[in-house]
């Protein structure tokens, strides 16, 4: 059972934090929708350990793991999505979708070729650098701070977020780190979640 003040410092932590939480958890994944349903499953998750979390540290360190740790591993679902649809090209996707439904209208034109926006561009990269990326460009960490939330060496963070740029840069054409600050907060809000009675 939470106590009356631990509740009280979680909601204001929740308010200062879910917007940030959820644009994290947007670049990550891609989705708006996942993007709001893993901050709140964070939060959640917060709140539960909030006095752990606060001893810990900063609790915004330990909801940004739990951010990354689901968005990771909902990244290796969609890779094994991915690989059973390169095993069965023709087969439909999960909601009875053609695998390639702009195929008709630029013939002969490899997807691979077009990438309209930097959450596509985002999604190509290995999951491990673009939480390198999404935290030192688009959140605005430290080489630091990105280090200490991922548990890696600074040379590590410092390694994939050159990596991880220089593949944006390539695939947009432009400078991407850029593009990274501008990509819109998922619209969607949620009340603080509460423990079931």
């Amino acid at each position: 059972m939470i106590s009356t003040e631990a509740a009280t410092g979680f909601a204001r932590f929740f308010e200062r934090r879910h917007t940030e939480l959820a644009r994290l958890a947007h670049l990550l994944t891609g989705g708006a929708e996942t993007a709001d349903d893993l901050a709140a499953d964070a939060l959640a998750t917060v709140r539960r350990d909030w006095e752990r979390a606060r001893r810990a540290g900063p609790p915004t360190t330990y909801a940004r793991r739990r951010v990354i740790a689901l968005a990771r591993g909902r990244a290796r679902t969609a890779t094994a999505r991915r690989l059973g649809r390169l095993l069965r090209p023709d087969a439909p996707d999960r909601h009875g979708r053609s695998p390639h439904p702009g195929a008709a209208a630029h013939p002969g034109r490899p997807d691979a070729c077009v990438v309209p926006d930097v959450r596509e561009a985002l999604a190509r990269l290995p999951f491990r650098v673009r939480a390198c990326v999404v935290l030192r460009h688009a959140c605005g960490l430290s080489e630091r701070q990105t280090a200490r939330i991922l548990r890696l060496p600074v040379g590590t963070v410092r390694r994939r977020t050159d990596k991880g740029t220089a593949r944006l840069r390539r695939l947009l054409g432009a400078p991407a780190v850029d593009h990274l600050r501008s990509v819109p907060h998922p619209s969607a809000r949620r009340q603080p979640p509460t423990r079931p009675s």
